[in-house]
């Protein structure tokens, strides 16, 4: 039954109107030791993990909050439905690993390599992601207020799939993000929301930007070669400086594109 809430609590999160996430958030029952404590210890996973041989361990469901697994090799881990809020991930191995659903509020996952990982439904808002490279990975889910500044997200796919909208409109959710100097590369995040981030001297290079929310974001000295456009809401956004520009797709296509700021003030 608590697996069931946790899932249907990360669904509505990721699917309801931008308004009313946040609300939803503060009625999640945070502050409840399933949500704030760990029924494990460190030493209670690096056992597991050296009586595994190599095989993938298998810490789905658990509260694992507050934990300090720094530096451990956690490859395809299965953590479907795990509390991970405020845990200290830094330089982890989670490549491979299955997030889906998981919580990760204010975690420390910097310099952590996630390449390939399965994040649909993952609520990571606030964490600390600097450095990581989440190359390959899926992250369909909250990221709002989240640092990745310097994250290599090459071939990253976090775009809605239109074809599996059950729960509604599920994409990745990069509010108020922190994106300086990203490699976004090849990345899809085509209908995700983006609203605010700060994507100062990111690559952009062949992104799918194509019917995402760039509303408030700071593209200023951002590489957008090849980068498709097509219907992206630009309201407030800083473009300046751009690299690439000349060769962007469908640049003409962008929506709000006379209320984006393109010449600086000073």
């Amino acid at each position: 039954m608590r697996a069931l809430s946790l899932v249907l609590a990360t669904a509505l999160l990721t699917a309801v109107p931008a308004h009313a996430e946040q609300d939803l958030l503060l009625g999640a029952a945070m502050n409840t030791p399933a949500m704030t404590q760990a029924e494990m210890t460190r030493a209670d996973i690096e056992a597991l993990i050296a009586h595994a041989n190599g095989t993938p361990i298998d810490l789905s469901d658990k509260a694992l909050s507050g934990l300090d697994l720094s530096g451990l090799n956690l490859e395809g881990v299965n953590l479907r439905t795990a509390r991970l809020n405020n845990t200290n991930l830094r330089g982890a191995n989670l490549s491979g690993a299955n997030l889906e659903q998981a919580w990760f509020l204010k975690a420390d996952l910097s310099g952590a390599k996630l390449v390939g990982a399965k994040m649909f439904g993952i609520t990571a808002r606030d964490a600390n992601l600097s450095g990581a490279d989440l190359s390959r990975s899926m992250p369909i889910g909250d990221f709002r207020g989240a640092n990745m500044s310097g994250a290599t997200l090459v071939d990253l796919n976090g775009s809605a799939d239109m074809k599996n909208q059950s729960m509604g409109l599920m994409r990745a959710v990069f509010v108020s993000v922190n994106l300086k100097g990203a490699n976004l590369k090849g990345a899809n995040l085509g209908r995700s929301r983006l609203e605010y981030a700060d994507l100062t001297d990111a690559d952009l290079t062949d992104a799918v930007l194509m019917g995402s929310d760039l509303s408030g974001a700071n593209l200023t000295g951002a590489t957008i070669t090849g980068t498709d456009f097509k219907n992206v809401d630009v309201s407030g956004a800083r473009l300046l400086d751009l690299k690439g520009q000349d060769n962007a797709k469908d640049w003409a296509a962008r929506v709000n594109a006379d209320r984006a700021i393109t010449a600086r003030s000073d």
